[in-house]
């Protein structure tokens, strides 16, 4: 009886220790990382692109034994572009199986419907697809961000056209906290810059409908035209505006820095600026030469973007901040390696965070789409 007793107590305290392994999302052989995303809707071919990237790295460092033995597993549940489901994603992986941290969630509201969950199982969220200003400043511990602020981004776009001598200058962009964030940032520079705007209108996120704000782009005809929102969303304004015979010169943001852009936008797309905050894979960095090494000839339908990039970049990251982390990494151990992480060269494109500066990247560039649908930078 007392053995029996004995062995249950003991069998319960290796179940409950397992569990506690779980719960950090580490096991013997896996290191789990979450991720809710627009795997199908709009944003479904840009999140193709960084996912390969991802996939890319932690294939690479899987081959080669994992990190200390354990090999690196995301999990990714659709949110379809929702932040509602992106929060209800984010809660039903805390409570099945919580992983070490959160991995490149798409999105800003979405982004920031994940926070709760993370908050509630104090794991970090690893560069969110999302460079709005809220995620920095104040410092949130558990948000590193890896991409450039969209106000930089903005105000790069808003320098450069003025620098052409482009001062009749429109923003549309969509109606959310992302397209408030990159406002916020076309206003400032626009007022530093002393330029007033030809105009600044919004469309609907969840109807996506920008038939309205085409014609008001028709109307007013200004020489150049900041569009925020997702791949679908842009494409299908300049399009409808392009068919119309409207001539605004077109800029976009990062988000938008992808094949799937290309593809969509079709005959229209050479020409349209995009503002990149990842380096160009076609160009001759380190990081764009890695990138090419590792994927050799064993994927050749690889789609390498300023997306695939950025998912190679976070995979790294990651990577970086788990060696830090010790031989049983914890999410509080990879937080503290993560803000450990000082001037963290990826190959022409660098990071740096601490504990009062969780920016990360400040890369920001210009590129404009070429005859080839290719991104010159």
């Amino acid at each position: 009886m007392f053995d029996r007793g004995l062995r249950l107590i003991l069998c319960c305290c290796l179940v409950g220790a397992a569990a506690q392994a779980r719960a950090q999302g580490v096991t013997d052989n896996e290191i789990l990382f979450g991720q809710t995303t627009g795997i199908t809707g709009p944003v479904a071919g840009s999140v193709k692109e960084s996912n390969e990237g991802i996939k890319l790295y932690f294939d690479w460092i899987n081959a080669q034994g994992g990190i200390n033995g354990r090999k690196l597993v995301l999990e990714s549940r659709d949110d379809k572009f929702d932040p509602k489901l992106s929060g209800e994603n984010a809660r039903k992986m805390v409570a099945e199986n919580p992983p070490i941290a959160f991995l490149l969630t798409r999105g800003t509201p979405h982004t920031e419907a994940v926070i709760p969950s993370a908050k509630e199982a104090k794991i970090a969220i690893i560069a969110p697809g999302t460079g709005a200003e809220i995620f920095h400043t104040p410092v949130n511990p558990l948000i590193f961000n890896l991409r450039a602020k969209y106000q930089a981004e903005v105000a790069k776009a808003v320098d450069h056209l003025h620098t052409l001598g482009t001062n009749r200058i429109a923003l549309v962009h969509v109606g959310d906290s992302f397209g408030a964030d990159a406002r916020a940032g076309f206003d400032r520079k626009m007022a530093e810059l002393k330029l007033t705007p030809v105009l600044i209108a919004s469309f609907d996120r969840s109807t996506g409908d920008t038939a309205a704000v085409a014609q008001q782009l028709l109307k007013e005809a200004p020489q150049a035209t900041i569009v925020i929102g997702t791949v679908a969303h842009v494409s299908g304004l300049i399009n409808r505006v392009r068919k119309e015979g409207g001539q605004t010169q077109f800029v976009t943001l990062s988000n938008n820095g992808t094949k799937s852009f290309v593809t969509a936008l079709g005959a229209n797309a050479h020409g349209v600026m995009v503002v990149q905050a990842f380096p160009n894979p076609r160009g001759n960095s380190e990081l764009a030469r890695e990138v090419k090494r590792i994927a050799g000839k064993d994927r050749p339908d690889l789609v390498v973007s300023q997306q695939t990039i950025e998912g190679f970049c976070a995979a790294k990251l990651v990577v970086e901040a788990l060696k830090r982390a010790g031989k049983k990494p914890t999410p509080q151990a990879l937080i503290t390696a993560l803000e450990s992480i000082r001037d963290f060269d990826m190959g022409g494109f660098q990071i740096s965070y601490g504990p009062t500066d969780h920016t990360g990247a400040e890369f920001v560039e210009m590129s404009i789409i070429d005859k080839r649908g290719e991104f010159l930078q």
